[in-house]
């Protein structure tokens, strides 16, 4: 899980006072917005409350990011650039195919149990049928690299014999994230339905093995 705090230990790091105000600022900004954004929705969340949290005010935020959708915007960029920064560190263009992909694989279905915002905004940006995601240009640079190193291991593991070919990279990756992602999103129903406790540690553990278990027996050749 240290990858998974990276990219949060980071932006600490980088608001430290050695930095300038104006960035710290915009910093403090976006990090209060994610969590009003999150526990609120975009309807629900108020600028009033995001400048107070940050200890700023609604002047310095309209200065940094125009207004309201601009700044949800930049929190579901922030979001998805912490996510692709801890995946680069997983350096899985040195490791074998079976090991690299059962390492994205646990990291994919971890990033779920330690960033629950995260879900929270996509769930919410779901809801108003991705508007604000479709005018970042952002987004879609940030998953070309990923698509390409999931390409990458899938090459390699078919000229090693260890997968089958013909998978698509991107299909591939809505799998390993769907598997994941429903298990938290519909956590309690789930929990309640079948009278487990799908909360527990070794219950989220049980899930992770066999979300690796599904992926890397699909993928064997």
């Amino acid at each position: 899980m240290d990858a998974v705090n990276n990219a949060a230990a980071t932006r600490s790091a980088r608001s430290g006072s050695g930095r300038r105000d104006p960035e710290r600022t915009r910093e403090q900004i976006l990090e209060a917005a994610l969590i009003e954004f999150s526990d609120k929705g975009f309807e629900g969340a108020r600028v009033d409350e995001i400048a107070r949290r940050a200890g700023s005010n609604k002047r310095m935020l309209y200065h940094y990011f125009g207004h309201k959708d601009e700044l949800f915007r930049a929190v579901l960029e922030r979001a998805y650039a912490d996510i692709r920064e801890a995946e680069n560190e997983l350096d899985l263009e040195h490791l074998d195919p079976v090991e690299g992909m059962r390492r994205l694989v646990c990291f994919t279905f971890e990033y779920s149990v330690g960033n629950p915002r995260f879900m929270r905004l996509l769930n919410d940006e779901n809801l108003h049928g991705a508007r604000h995601l479709r005018n970042s240009d952002k987004i879609r640079q940030m998953h070309s690299p990923l698509v390409d190193l999931i390409a990458d291991l899938l090459r390699r593991g078919e000229r090693d014999g260890v997968f089958r070919g013909g998978v698509d990279p991107v299909q591939l990756y809505i799998s390993i994230a769907a598997l994941g992602y429903f298990y938290f999103s519909n956590i309690h129903t789930l929990s309640t339905i079948f009278g487990r406790d799908l909360m527990a540690k070794l219950a989220i553990e049980e899930r992770r093995d066999h979300v690796v278990d599904v992926i890397l027996g699909f993928l064997g050749s």
